[in-house]
Protein backbone atom coordinates (compact mmCIF):
# COMPACT_ATOMS: atom_id res chain seq x y z
CA UNK A 1 0.00 0.00 0.00
CA UNK A 2 0.64 3.85 -0.61
CA UNK A 3 -0.41 6.43 0.97
CA UNK A 4 -0.03 10.00 -1.23
CA UNK A 5 -1.05 13.60 0.39
CA UNK A 6 -2.45 16.33 -2.33
CA UNK A 7 -3.10 20.45 -1.87
CA UNK A 8 -4.33 22.75 -3.47
CA UNK A 9 -5.49 26.24 -3.31
CA UNK A 10 -6.81 29.12 -5.69
CA UNK A 11 -7.88 32.42 -5.26
CA UNK A 12 -10.91 34.10 -6.48
CA UNK A 13 -11.70 35.54 -9.72
CA UNK A 14 -14.52 37.43 -11.62
CA UNK A 15 -15.68 35.86 -15.13
CA UNK A 16 -14.90 32.13 -14.08
CA UNK A 17 -17.19 29.37 -13.70
CA UNK A 18 -17.08 27.56 -10.33
CA UNK A 19 -15.86 24.23 -10.36
CA UNK A 20 -15.63 21.81 -7.69
CA UNK A 21 -14.92 18.34 -8.15
CA UNK A 22 -15.79 18.66 -11.22
CA UNK A 23 -19.21 20.14 -10.73
CA UNK A 24 -20.30 23.66 -11.55
CA UNK A 25 -21.55 25.78 -8.64
CA UNK A 26 -23.90 28.59 -10.14
CA UNK A 27 -24.14 32.01 -8.29
CA UNK A 28 -20.79 32.07 -7.07
CA UNK A 29 -17.16 33.51 -8.53
CA UNK A 30 -15.13 30.98 -9.99
CA UNK A 31 -11.63 30.34 -9.50
CA UNK A 32 -7.93 31.88 -11.00
CA UNK A 33 -5.97 28.86 -13.23
CA UNK A 34 -4.59 27.78 -16.08
CA UNK A 35 -7.44 24.62 -16.20
CA UNK A 36 -10.66 25.18 -14.73
CA UNK A 37 -9.15 25.84 -11.49
CA UNK A 38 -10.66 22.93 -10.06
CA UNK A 39 -9.18 23.08 -6.13
CA UNK A 40 -10.82 19.53 -5.31
CA UNK A 41 -9.77 17.61 -8.25
CA UNK A 42 -5.88 19.08 -8.52
CA UNK A 43 -5.82 18.15 -4.74
CA UNK A 44 -7.01 14.22 -5.38
CA UNK A 45 -4.65 14.15 -8.69
CA UNK A 46 -1.48 15.46 -6.34
CA UNK A 47 -2.56 12.45 -3.83
CA UNK A 48 -3.06 9.83 -6.62
CA UNK A 49 0.12 11.53 -8.11
CA UNK A 50 2.40 11.35 -4.68
CA UNK A 51 0.83 7.91 -4.10
CA UNK A 52 2.42 5.97 -7.44
CA UNK A 53 5.60 8.06 -6.47
CA UNK A 54 5.06 10.38 -9.70
CA UNK A 55 6.01 13.88 -10.05
CA UNK A 56 3.68 16.84 -9.28
CA UNK A 57 0.80 17.62 -11.41
CA UNK A 58 2.34 20.75 -12.52
CA UNK A 59 4.70 18.61 -13.93
CA UNK A 60 2.01 16.48 -16.39
CA UNK A 61 0.24 19.14 -16.67
CA UNK A 62 2.14 22.30 -17.13
CA UNK A 63 0.03 25.83 -16.84
CA UNK A 64 2.76 26.94 -19.74
CA UNK A 65 1.23 24.87 -22.08
CA UNK A 66 -1.69 26.11 -23.75
CA UNK A 67 -3.42 22.97 -24.25
CA UNK A 68 -4.57 23.05 -20.42
CA UNK A 69 -5.77 26.12 -20.79
CA UNK A 70 -9.37 25.78 -19.12
CA UNK A 71 -9.35 22.12 -19.34
CA UNK A 72 -11.25 20.44 -17.44
CA UNK A 73 -9.55 18.69 -14.42
CA UNK A 74 -11.58 15.22 -14.10
CA UNK A 75 -10.58 14.92 -17.30
CA UNK A 76 -6.87 15.66 -16.08
CA UNK A 77 -7.59 13.38 -12.96
CA UNK A 78 -8.92 10.54 -15.12
CA UNK A 79 -5.47 11.15 -17.19
CA UNK A 80 -3.43 10.94 -14.00
CA UNK A 81 -5.01 7.45 -13.24
CA UNK A 82 -4.27 6.53 -16.62
CA UNK A 83 -0.13 6.97 -15.68
CA UNK A 84 -0.70 4.79 -13.06
CA UNK A 85 -1.63 1.76 -14.67
CA UNK A 86 -3.38 -1.38 -13.56
CA UNK A 87 -0.63 -2.82 -10.70
CA UNK A 88 -2.25 -0.37 -8.59
CA UNK A 89 -6.01 0.48 -7.59
CA UNK A 90 -7.42 3.33 -5.95
CA UNK A 91 -8.11 1.74 -2.11
CA UNK A 92 -10.11 5.35 -1.07
CA UNK A 93 -9.95 8.83 -1.37
CA UNK A 94 -11.01 11.39 1.87
CA UNK A 95 -10.85 14.72 0.71
CA UNK A 96 -11.99 18.27 2.25
CA UNK A 97 -13.07 21.70 0.26
CA UNK A 98 -11.93 24.39 2.96
CA UNK A 99 -13.80 27.48 2.21
CA UNK A 100 -16.47 30.27 3.88
CA UNK A 101 -18.49 30.31 0.42
CA UNK A 102 -19.99 28.18 -1.22
CA UNK A 103 -21.34 25.24 1.20
CA UNK A 104 -20.81 22.37 -0.58
CA UNK A 105 -23.71 19.86 0.90
CA UNK A 106 -26.18 20.07 -1.95
CA UNK A 107 -23.35 19.31 -4.29
CA UNK A 108 -20.72 16.50 -2.40
CA UNK A 109 -22.75 13.45 -3.67
CA UNK A 110 -22.38 14.77 -7.51
CA UNK A 111 -18.41 15.29 -6.75
CA UNK A 112 -17.87 12.05 -5.20
CA UNK A 113 -19.36 10.41 -8.30
CA UNK A 114 -17.68 12.21 -10.67
CA UNK A 115 -14.04 11.59 -8.42
CA UNK A 116 -14.70 7.96 -8.62
CA UNK A 117 -15.35 7.70 -11.83
CA UNK A 118 -12.51 9.52 -13.16
CA UNK A 119 -10.18 7.04 -10.61
CA UNK A 120 -12.54 4.30 -11.55
CA UNK A 121 -13.86 3.22 -8.14
CA UNK A 122 -17.45 2.80 -6.81
CA UNK A 123 -18.62 6.10 -4.96
CA UNK A 124 -18.23 4.65 -1.62
CA UNK A 125 -14.37 4.77 -1.67
CA UNK A 126 -14.56 8.42 -2.65
CA UNK A 127 -15.19 11.24 0.61
CA UNK A 128 -15.58 14.58 0.05
CA UNK A 129 -16.44 17.15 2.98
CA UNK A 130 -16.31 20.85 3.70
CA UNK A 131 -15.11 22.59 6.49
CA UNK A 132 -14.54 26.57 6.99
CA UNK A 133 -11.25 28.14 8.69
CA UNK A 134 -13.31 30.58 11.03
CA UNK A 135 -12.98 33.88 9.47
CA UNK A 136 -9.14 32.45 9.42
CA UNK A 137 -6.26 33.57 6.70
CA UNK A 138 -7.15 33.97 2.69
CA UNK A 139 -10.32 30.92 2.85
CA UNK A 140 -11.71 32.69 5.77
CA UNK A 141 -11.75 36.33 4.30
CA UNK A 142 -13.33 34.75 1.35
CA UNK A 143 -10.47 35.16 -1.04
CA UNK A 144 -10.57 31.87 -2.65
CA UNK A 145 -10.70 28.07 -1.95
CA UNK A 146 -8.49 25.17 -0.49
CA UNK A 147 -8.66 21.63 -0.83
CA UNK A 148 -6.93 18.46 1.00
CA UNK A 149 -7.05 15.04 -0.40
CA UNK A 150 -5.31 11.48 1.02
CA UNK A 151 -5.44 8.56 -1.27
CA UNK A 152 -4.39 5.00 -1.04
CA UNK A 153 -3.20 2.86 -3.53
CA UNK A 154 -3.20 -1.05 -3.55
CA UNK A 155 -1.41 -2.89 -5.78
CA UNK A 156 -3.43 -5.55 -7.62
Amino acid sequence: MRVGLGIDVHAFAPGRRLILGGVEIPGELGLAGHSDADVLAHAVTDALLGAAGLEDIGHYFPDTDEEYRDADSIGLLREARRLIGGSWRVGNVDSVVICERPRIRDYRDEMRRNLAQALGVETGRVSVRGTTSEGLGFTGRGEGIAAQAVLLLESC
